[in-house]
């Protein structure tokens, strides 16, 4: 049974920090251009950024969840849209391929520093075609899209009649992997914040993709043994970093504003520092406890439920219950912190030259995600009820 070594653990998060003065010497590059620089991208390939999650057999490295957690939470402290398209990155390709034949996958990805994207959400058509299917669709949110060779895209699979059913009488649905550089994309990622990731809108039109190169992410069997890939849904992990490492930089920004701004009496001189007002040593201490207990929580699950994984055995229906609570409650944790934290800068927050006006923006957008949306909590909470979930994501 193959499991990453603590050495390459180390040596990835090392890499990780070691690429945060690249990333800040881009940001305002990332923030105007609406995408990450392709230096920047190579930086991250050559550093193996986005082998992390590809299967050992190809030359990955096959780092377990929490170490790949530890790797996008120090990218996202350096910048959100960095971390987000590490994680896009990284966990499309390393774990939506187990799903393939693993020749044809090996095959579509010779370089393991591949970099796929894409939506799942089955925006797309997929209509049967002798040997796979001719798609066409319009896909929101594809982040990353400017330098992934593949996008993975939901389609609703038409017979040539109408939508083909399942045995339960729903959509058939398949991802389909089509080629970046046959997707025409569409410049419609103007937004509050993330703003870096390039999250475009893409689509193709009557796009001849091989069956061999689609599956169901519900019903299609798991092509690899090993315990990474295990579970259909691990892949999610990675949203819970993004708004736990943007939080712990607003820490870090909001303590060094304190170490320098003063505050006035009254109208008279400055009398004090802000870190000596009893209200901002309330607040950090708040914020501390938000982002530190949501981490753990993180860190708890992830550790349990790899150990379960490791085992040979298949999550409990309450494993996966705290699996996605762990992520929707890293978000609701994180904005709470970061509004508490930028609250407390006061005046200077609202500056764009400040850490504070796109860190705020960066949480609230990725907040907005589906994955962490506040209807995941209902299907949460019928699991640890004992009941069925009702949604076949959770």
């Amino acid at each position: 049974m193959a499991v990453a070594s603590i050495h390459d653990d180390q040596t990835l998060l090392a890499a990780a920090h070691a690429l945060r003065p690249h990333i800040l010497a881009c940001a305002d590059h990332i923030e105007a251009d609406r995408r990450l620089p392709l230096p920047l991208v190579d930086a991250m390939k050559a550093a193996k950024i986005f082998r992390m999650a590809m299967p050992h057999t190809w030359g990955g490295l096959q780092l377990d969840p929490l170490a790949q957690f530890e790797v996008l939470e120090a990218l996202t402290m350096a910048d959100a849209s960095t971390g987000w398209c590490a994680y896009i990155g990284a966990c499309s390709g390393g774990f939506l391929t187990a799903f393939l034949d693993q020749r044809v996958a090996r095959e579509m990805y010779r370089d393991v520093d591949t970099i796929t994207g894409g939506a799942i959400r089955a925006a797309g058509q997929a209509t049967v075609v002798p040997g796979g299917y001719r798609v066409s669709g319009r896909w929101p949110f594809g982040s990353g899209c400017h330098h992934c060779t593949w996008l993975t895209s939901g389609c609703i699979v038409s017979d040539g009649d109408g939508p083909r059913l399942t045995a339960h009488g729903m959509p058939d649905t398949r991802i389909c992997f089509l080629p970046a550089d046959r997707c025409d994309m569409l410049d419609t990622w103007t937004t509050t914040g993330l703003r870096g990731s390039a999250s475009h809108d893409y689509a193709v039109t009557d796009l001849f993709v091989p069956e061999e190169h689609t599956f169901s992410l519900v019903h299609s069997p798991i092509q690899r043994s090993e315990p990474l890939y295990a579970f259909r849904r691990l892949y999610l992990f990675g949203h819970a970093s993004i708004p736990l490492g943007i939080a712990r930089s607003a820490m870090e920004a909001l303590l060094a504003l304190a170490s320098q701004k003063g505050v006035r009496s009254g109208r008279g001189p400055v009398a004090t520092g802000l870190r000596d007002e009893a209200f901002l040593q309330a607040a950090v201490a708040r914020a501390e406890a938000l982002i530190g207990s949501a981490r753990a929580y993180v860190v708890d699950v992830l550790q349990d439920l790899w150990t379960t994984l490791v085992a040979g055995n298949t999550p409990s229906a309450v494993q996966r219950a705290r699996f996605r609570l762990c992520i929707t409650q890293a978000h609701m944790a994180g904005v709470e912190a970061v509004d508490l934290l930028y609250n407390m800068a006061g005046g200077t927050a609202v500056y764009a030259a400040q850490p504070f006006d796109r860190l705020f923006r960066d949480i609230h957008t990725v907040n907005q995600h589906a994955v962490v949306g506040p209807k995941t909590l209902e299907p949460i909470g019928r699991l640890l009820l004992g009941l069925e979930s009702g949604d076949q994501m959770v």
